[in-house]
């Protein structure tokens, strides 16, 4: 296990909201004085502004033709599908890479075509298209090659699959590199010349938006797009995008498409994660249950089979794939344990505290497909940017995951000259180096982020939005807190922060360092409003280690928290989900 969780978080409270607008709203749109708050908090002011954001219609999304080059692309696989030419589509071995090839697919076979899907193995053929994915391309018969979330960086095996003859679309939203590939088309959002709105679709989001085009193209129906955007939700959500306008919107829709899907791998997928069956799928399922069984197979298994689950019509197929994933899921939990034990061990051996502010640790034989977990638990602990090597034999492969401030793809690209290749974004990144470049990338890294991150203690922030009384929590409440969502990246979930309360009794606590309790609102300041104090169970998953629970009774506190809804014996009522607690000054 790793050691005790890292420095505790500074609160920093939301803005306090106009009580006139807080008021209108509330009047306005007849809801809580909570979620009012929160609106305002978060931008939405003016009655009808806040009513789009709690409502959002598809009608909103940008038109895809807005994408640089995706009429060029549509266009060429209008002619392959007219035409019967094979599509052979490339993906990457997550789930967003995963999912983008599924879509395609899937969509150019609905469309009368002929499309075949191939994903990387992680082992044999590394991230990212390579001489090896042209090679399967080719053996598949393609006139047309199609990467999707994936590609960008790929100058030379796009010109190896250019010269055998095929046509190339590049779709990806990674960051380009200073040169693009010499593509038929290359769709990026990124791309330095491209007008679309929305920066931050994921790959999916990407080729959902081609996808569009060609069936316009070939005059299909408006609204076939949609049945596709179950995985769009899931590969929006998976990559953590920002969830903000248009993702937040694809999500959303997403979602629900999700909760009624038809397709059996889906079906199956879901069973085996215990999500559905009559409750809302929510962005918390997708993060924490499915995406994470699908990723199993792209880190201690086949990324194939996770592609086939996705593909199949087969319910008998799908279970078993299902079944599968599900095993490489519980054996990517035991290696990735191993892992961190053995990355926090050497960490204790070589980190500065007082010099590192970038962290940077190889060893022998750790399994490339977990080292981006682990890498996200040394940010955790650590509250630095790191990057985490798994050396074998003379090559090594890293991931690097990071701090929110700190621009993890343009620090790597000051390092570049150490690395055989990369590619990522802000928040996570991958790589290729050869063992003897390690120490140069480390000591190029570490000093990158000492110029940028500076001297002072680095903590992470606990962003709170709005101070709330316990009398104001309740059912009704958490309803109208999903209408905010799908939650995640750049649209969090609301936290609330609670004044002076108490502990009814001492917090217990659970198997697995959780830790429980009852608080309860200070009971004088209510004896003055002639009522009863108010007070609401609360869970600290996984706060044993890291609270002072045997000092938490000893006075009033403050608890920063979400909500959550707990479901015992037929009864459903409204928990916190506590995130820190302090005592109260």
């Amino acid at each position: 296990m790793s050691p005790a969780r890292g420095p505790r978080p500074l609160w920093k409270l939301g803005t306090t909201p106009d009580p006139r607008v807080v008021e209108t709203l509330q009047r306005t749109l007849n809801l809580p004085a909570p979620l009012c708050r929160l609106l305002a908090i978060r931008g939405h002011e003016a009655p009808e502004a806040a009513k789009s954001f709690l409502r959002p219609l598809l009608t909103s999304l940008h038109e895809p033709d807005r994408l640089l080059d995706a009429d060029v692309a549509a266009r060429r696989l209008a002619r392959a599908v007219s035409e019967d030419e094979v599509v052979v589509v490339h993906g990457d071995y997550d789930m967003d890479g995963i999912a983008a090839a599924a879509l395609l697919t899937r969509w150019i076979r609905a469309m009368g075509g002929r499309a075949e899907a191939i994903v990387p193995d992680r082992n044999r053929h590394g991230y990212d298209l390579s001489a090896v994915g042209v090679s399967r391309a080719a053996a598949r018969g393609a006139k047309v090659l199609v990467t999707v979330d994936c590609g960008i960086v790929a100058l030379d095996p796009v010109r190896q699959a250019v010269e055998a003859g095929m046509d190339v679309i590049v779709t990806d939203h990674h960051a380009p590199g200073p040169v693009l590939p010499a593509a038929h088309a290359v769709v990026n959002p990124n791309r330095a010349d491209c007008p679309y709105p929305n920066k931050h679709l994921c790959g999916t989001g990407v080729i959902f938006k081609v996808g569009q085009l060609v069936a316009r193209m070939l005059g299909r129906p408006p609204d076939e797009s949609w049945q596709y955007l179950d995985l769009v939700a899931m590969a929006t959500i998976a990559d953590q995008v920002a969830l903000r306008g248009e993702n937040r919107v694809l999500a959303r829709y997403g979602l629900r498409a999700l909760a009624d899907t038809s397709w059996p791998g889906l079906r199956a997928l879901m069973e085996r994660a215990a999500v559905g069956g009559g409750k809302r799928v929510d962005s918390a399922a997708v993060a924490f249950a499915l995406a994470p069984r699908i990723n199993a197979a792209g880190r201690v298994g086949d990324p194939a089979d996770a592609l086939r689950l996705l593909l199949t019509t087969d319910p008998a197929e799908a279970r078993a794939l299902a079944a599968t994933l599900e095993g490489n899921n519980s054996a990517r939990k035991d290696v990735e344990r191993r892992t961190a034990e053995e990355v926090f061990a050497a960490l204790e051996e070589c980190r500065d505290p007082v010099r590192d502010r970038g962290l940077v640790v190889a060893g022998e034989g750790w399994h490339a497909g977990v080292v981006g977990i682990v890498a996200s638990r040394v940010v955790e602990r650590f509250h630095l940017p790191a990057v985490v090597i798994s050396l074998d034999g003379e090559r090594g492969r890293g991931s690097a995951r990071s701090i929110p401030d700190f621009d993890l793809h343009g620090a790597i690209t000051q390092c570049a000259e150490h690395l055989d290749r990369f590619g990522g974004h802000h928040q996570a990144a991958g790589m290729d180096i050869g063992r003897d470049r390690v120490a140069a990338f480390r000591d190029a890294f570490q000093a990158v982020a000492r110029r940028r991150l500076g001297t002072a203690e680095l903590r992470p922030v606990l962003a709170a939005d709005t101070e709330i009384a316990l009398g104001e929590v309740d059912l009704g409440l958490n309803h109208y807190l999903g209408y905010l969502g799908p939650f995640g990246r750049e649209n969090p979930d609301p936290v609330f922060v609670v004044r002076r309360v108490r502990l009814a009794a001492p917090p217990r606590v659970l198997n697995g360092g959780h830790i429980k309790f009852r608080m309860v609102e200070d009971g004088a300041r209510n004896r003055k409003r002639g009522r009863r104090p108010a007070s609401l169970n609360a869970i600290g998953f996984g706060l044993a280690d890291r609270l002072p629970v045997d000092s938490l009774q000893n006075g009033p506190v403050d608890v920063a928290f979400t909500l959550l809804e707990n479901t015992f014996k037929g009864v459903t009522t409204v928990e916190a989900r506590v995130l820190d607690v302090r005592l109260a000054e």
